[in-house]
C-alpha cells in the first residue's frame, strides 16, 4: 500500500513541509536530522566493537 511513492506524492510531500516549516526552518531541521542519524551510527558501531570484544575475551 505505501511501498512506492511517485513524483506527485513526493513533491506534494516536499511543498506541505515547505508550509508548515518555512523555507528558514528546513535547513536547521536537516542538520538536526543529520547529526542524529550519525550519532546513531556512532552508537552501533561502539556496540558492534564492544559485543566483538566480549567474545574474543571468552
Amino acid at each position: 500500500m505505501f511501498s512506492r511513492f511517485g513524483t506527485t506524492e513526493i513533491i506534494i510531500i516536499v511543498l506541505i513541509v515547505l508550509l508548515l516549516f518555512g523555507g528558514k526552518k528546513i535547513p536547521e531541521l536537516m542538520r538536526g536530522l543529520g547529526s542524529g542519524i550519525k550519532e546513531f551510527k556512532n552508537a552501533t558501531k561502539e556496540e558492534d566493537k564492544k559485543e566483538e570484544s566480549e567474545k574474543k575475551g571468552n
